[in-house]
Order: structure tokens, then sequence, then C-alpha cells
């Protein structure tokens, strides 16, 4: 019984670590991002059927986002579907919350 509440224990300890690491990770802005100027992409040809458009999203790096445009990607399971990126509200700031397959 011991070891299971030690473990039980350990995986707590572990869990909020990780949810205080993210969380402190995460890069407010008092302006959400733009695209740089005039962003004139031309979206290239689909590779297959099978390829999902992946919207733009946008990296933390340092104290600022970087844009990155968009891809043609392979979903990891049949019938996943790709949920872009949006900014989220915090305070008196905003922060990217990123895409990914559902």
């Amino acid at each position: 019984m011991k070891k299971i509440i030690s473990i039980l224990m350990l995986a707590l300890i572990v869990f909020v670590f990780a949810v205080e690491n993210s969380r402190a990770q995460q890069l407010i802005v008092r302006v959400p991002a733009r695209r740089p100027g005039i962003v004139v992409f031309r979206r290239p040809h689909r590779p297959s059927p099978r390829h999902v458009w992946v919207q733009e999203e946008w990296t933390p790096e340092g104290t600022a986002y970087v844009y990155h445009q968009g891809y043609w990607a392979v979903p990891p399971h049949p019938g996943t579907v790709w949920l872009a990126g949006h900014w989220g509200r915090e305070g008196r700031g905003y922060f990217w919350i990123p895409g990914h397959w559902r």
C-alpha cells in the first residue's frame, strides 16, 4: 500500500511540475502578431489526395512570435482533421494556441 501511495505522489508531483513548466514557457504579448507585411504565397499543388493544408502558425522565439507559412501534411491517422491555431487572451495580453490534429 505504501508503494502505491508513493508512486501516486510521485506521479502527482511530476504532473504539477509539467503543468507549471508549460505555463511558465507561455509567451504573453500585448498585441497579437500580424503577418509580416503583405505575404504573397502561392500554395503549392497538393502532393497527394491524403494531404491536408495546415494553416499558418506562430512559434515563440525569445520575447516574440515568429510567423511560419502554411504547408501540406499527411494526417497521423485516417479521419483526423487539422484544427488551426488561434490567438487566446489572458489578462491584458495574448498568446498563441498552436494548431493540432484531432
